[in-house]
């Protein structure tokens, strides 16, 4: 498989103008999830965030914190050149079955301050890209080994992440 590069100039130094916008997008979503989250009742917190995902809000609360570090050291490899192998819809459905087995019953404090910690560490992580490493695309097996650029699948999930699980668990509360 070969890696694609979209020849956007580096800046020369760590960060750019898109790795800021990027990480302040994502301090956004997961600002915005845990503000939500401390609104929330007990009885809220524990509810199933859907018919068909039985996973309580707390649990998704916590599983869009635990799953930063995934996304950024995928992300890595992008920005490298490297591909993404071996990451299948199956594996991501078995990642979040494991990760609701080991969290059970994620305290709203403790799903909080993760969130709050792996957040700024993955902002932290995409401030310091480059616009040629958020430019660089490999294959990515999770889109049918699609050449995809860091930055796409920056978006698709680390930045993302929180607004969506946000949006759903406001439907789920119809709020």
């Amino acid at each position: 498989m070969t890696t694609v590069s979209m020849e956007v100039p580096s800046t020369g130094t760590a960060g750019c103008e898109r790795g800021e916008a990027l990480a302040s997008r994502l301090e956004g979503g997961a600002s915005a999830l845990a503000a939500f989250a401390r609104t929330l009742s007990d009885a809220e917190w524990l509810m199933p965030f859907s018919t068909t995902d039985r996973r309580t809000i707390g649990v998704i609360v916590h599983h869009v914190a635990s799953i930063y570090p995934l996304e950024m050291q995928l992300a890595q490899l992008l920005a490298q050149g490297q591909p993404i192998k071996d990451v299948t819809w199956d594996a991501v459905a078995q990642v979040n079955a494991g990760h609701a087995k080991d969290h059970e019953e994620p305290t709203r404090e403790a799903a909080i301050a993760l969130l709050a910690r792996n957040s700024a560490e993955a902002a932290a992580g995409i401030r310091v890209m480059t616009d040629a490493e958020l430019a660089t695309a490999a294959p990515v097996s999770l889109y049918g080994d699609a050449p995809l650029t860091c930055q796409f699948f920056l978006e698709d999930h680390a930045v993302r992440h929180s607004y969506h699980h946000l949006a759903k668990i406001r439907k789920a509360l119809g709020k």
